[in-house]
């Protein structure tokens, strides 16, 4: 999954990609700029343009990295008893 990892087994990712469509959709979205960049990293050659639109989808793949986690953080909070 790119840098988005469930691996760690992680009962708040796992509960909010069984809950949240919004949340789905963010990591779906993650794991589908992740492939781009991937092929875009493998050619030998990369145009101005190519350059220029990897270093968006880097920039645009960071922002939703930053709000699945922000989401995660907020399910922590909310899930965690009070006092731990």
């Amino acid at each position: 999954m790119g840098d988005f990892q469930l691996s760690q087994n992680d009962g708040v990712k796992e509960a909010l990609l069984r809950s949240s469509e919004d949340f789905r959709q963010l990591v779906s979205e993650h794991q589908a700029l992740d492939q781009k960049i991937r092929q875009l990293s493998s050619l030998a050659f990369l145009t101005d343009e190519q350059h220029f639109q990897e270093a968006f989808l880097k920039k645009r793949k960071l922002a939703i990295k930053d709000r699945i986690e922000a989401m995660v953080r907020r399910e922590r909070s909310t899930a965690s008893p009070p006092g731990s």
